[in-house]
């Protein structure tokens, strides 16, 4: 959209840039300095590029506006935005390469709480959130294969209703918890079987989305958070396979290595545990790889 502006406006416009990136020559920062003077760089560059019009800025700052004015302890706007643009993504590839055979990484979500409740191995994370019933074991290890105890694993998701504890205003902990690996680097609990949803919508992220005809629709998914001495700090979800939002994530979080197949059982089959089902329920194994840190 350049090539019609004259040769002196151009210049005008780039003249500016320079100013600007030079305001930022004396920052005592060296990582802050290069931070802000490529940001400096790239956002004049969209301007100039689309010729952003005064009203249309106008119209971005109300929505960032609107964005901070929505955002609270319970909801983060700005980490919606981020994952819709495929910022959070992005950043989360750059931040956790690849290394061997190491579990991937993807978007850590709005809704993380450090409170969640500690549940020993076998336990229901459930707190009594609405949804079927899903067996889940696996285990850690690092790339060598060697088991990996002691692993604090960290789990949370929505329930079937496609809403997490936090979005309830009744203050309810349910669908989360935390548990640590076996000394054989094994884990197993109690949780719900994924269920699609729709990330927040009812602010302007979702406007977004509307305008631009994209759907605010997740892929079913099971958070994971798993830390461990040594080990790179791994956040990731795994997907149910068959589900037909996989290609189109409104965060862009899917990845093939994490899709996974959760079993239907019919209510008569025994449980790994012994529990007693009067309905059906799914299980399935997630075999988590960390890498070492860096």
């Amino acid at each position: 959209m350049t090539e019609n502006i004259s040769a002196e406006q151009a210049q005008r416009e780039a003249d500016l840039v320079e100013t600007v990136v030079a305001s930022f020559q004396n920052t005592p920062d060296a990582r802050l300095r290069v931070v802000m003077e490529s940001l400096t760089r790239h956002l004049h560059a969209f301007v100039r590029d689309v010729r952003l019009t005064e009203s249309e800025w106008n119209e971005a700052i109300a929505f960032l506006t609107a964005a901070g004015a929505i955002t609270d302890e319970r909801r983060q706007e700005f980490i919606l935005l981020s994952d819709v643009l495929g910022l959070s993504m992005q950043t989360v590839a750059v931040n956790n390469v690849a290394y061997g055979n190491a579990t991937e990484a993807t978007v850590f979500g709005p809704f993380f709480t450090q409170d969640a409740p500690l549940i020993e191995n076998g336990g229901d994370l459930s707190g009594g959130a609405p949804g079927q019933p899903c067996w889940v074991e696996g285990s850690v290890s690092d790339t060598s294969g060697a088991p990996i105890a002691g692993a604090r694993i960290e789990v949370w998701e929505a329930d079937e209703d496609g809403l997490y504890d936090v979005q309830y205003a009744d203050g309810r902990v349910a669908a989360r918890a935390h548990l640590f690996s076996g000394d054989d680097g094994s884990f197993r609990f109690w949780g719900l079987t994924p269920t699609p949803y729709p990330i927040p919508d009812d602010g302007p992220v979702g406007r977004l989305l509307a305008a631009t005809g994209r759907s605010p629709y997740r892929a079913s998914h099971l958070h994971f958070m798993v830390t461990a001495p040594g080990s790179r700090t791994l956040v990731t979800h795994i997907f149910v396979s068959g589900d037909e939002l996989l290609e189109r994530d409104s965060v862009f979080g899917v990845k093939e290595s994490l899709v996974v197949d959760f079993v239907e059982q019919s209510a008569d089959t025994p449980t790994p545990d012994g529990r007693e089902l009067t309905e059906p329920w799914t299980r399935t194994r997630f075999d988590i790889v960390l890498a070492p840190e860096a």
